[in-house]
């Protein structure tokens, strides 16, 4: 813990206390940040850049470029997008699809940076946890909202995300006030994320299959 900066008024960006090492605190917020990606990027870049500017955290690492007016500017206009776009029809699963190649870079590269003051195999290290975390959220999130797709009436697409706004929302609290107990939410999340990945395979694979009725 940086107890200068704790001197300074500056406030650490986890609770570190119950943590074994500084370390330990650092990968869970690696993990959440690449979880968080693959969910909604520009929610999380947005929140920990206003978390630095406005409320005196310190972000660990090279987050820190987060807080810049730019920065700031840039994640709270595209937030301000995507939470209307998250919520239409269709335009929902183009969006998802453009932000295969955002979502999964991103969370490499902010789980990498969390790690920005410590040796390069360790942020190689979190940038590929952070980046697979990323693209297993991102796969579920954009699966999901396809199929729901497939049914003619919006209300489901509204639930949907509303729900994972919801998520984020939990997700990041529960990241920064009990980074231990995000862990395990984390594991199990990633177990039914993976369940969900299958099940919607096996669904396409059957849509792929049918063949169509002969004229008649």
């Amino acid at each position: 813990m940086d107890l200068a900066a704790l001197a300074e008024g500056v406030k650490p960006l986890l609770d570190w206390r119950g943590l074994p090492v500084d370390l330990a605190s650092l990968a869970a917020l690696a993990a959440g940040l690449g979880w968080a990606s693959g969910l909604r990027l520009y929610a999380l870049v947005f929140v920990l850049g206003a978390l630095a500017r406005f409320a005196g955290v310190q972000l660990p690492g090279g987050l820190g470029v987060l807080a810049h007016p730019l920065v700031l500017g840039v994640s709270g206009l595209l937030l301000l997008v995507e939470f209307f776009a998250d919520k239409l029809p269709w335009l929902d699963s183009m969006w998802d699809a453009v932000h295969t190649f955002i979502r999964i870079p991103a969370g490499a590269a902010l789980a990498a940076a969390v790690m920005g003051d410590h040796s390069g195999a360790l942020q190689v290290a979190m940038g590929l946890v952070g980046g697979t975390l990323a693209a297993g959220t991102h796969f579920a999130k954009a699966g999901a909202r396809a199929a729901l797709n497939t049914s003619p009436e919006p209300v489901s697409n509204v639930v949907a995300s509303v729900g994972e706004d919801l998520l984020f929302a939990g997700g990041m609290w529960t990241l920064l006030h009990h980074p231990l107990a995000f862990l395990g939410l984390l594991v199990l999340f990633v177990a039914l994320a993976g369940v969900l990945i299958a099940l919607l395979w096996r669904f396409v694979r059957r849509l792929g299959g049918r063949r169509p009725a002969p004229p008649g």
